[in-house]
């Protein structure tokens, strides 16, 4: 069992990447010149990372209750989602949503 939970685990935080790489894409290909399009796709990222170090991660330094976490994450996660949709990465976005939804519910409902 311990051998599961090091997969949702390692799955969840490869999840987490993709979701950050999935912003920096969105970022760096929006059609509004290159200082944008770097802005965005460098920053994006690196605020989404901040808050999900401040709020979500397992030693934030603010840490919420699992409920508001579970949003939290579904929130940005669904962003992610929806940066790749509008991307024109429309198949991956679906495979991501569907990955994560998966995911969202393995990692919860694992007994411990």
């Amino acid at each position: 069992m311990q051998l599961v939970h090091y997969t949702v685990f390692g799955l969840f935080f490869l999840m987490e990447l993709g979701a950050l790489a999935a912003f920096s894409y969105w970022g760096f290909h929006m059609n509004r010149g290159w200082l944008i399009s770097s802005l965005l796709g460098l920053g994006t990222p690196l605020l989404v990372a901040i808050f999900w170090g401040t709020f979500i991660a397992p030693k934030a330094s603010i840490p919420v209750s699992i409920p508001l976490t579970i949003l939290l994450q579904s929130i940005i996660f669904a962003l992610a989602v929806a940066a790749l949709h509008f991307s024109d990465k429309s198949k991956l976005a679906i495979i991501f949503g569907v990955v994560v939804l998966i995911e969202m519910i393995l990692m919860y409902t694992i007994e411990d």
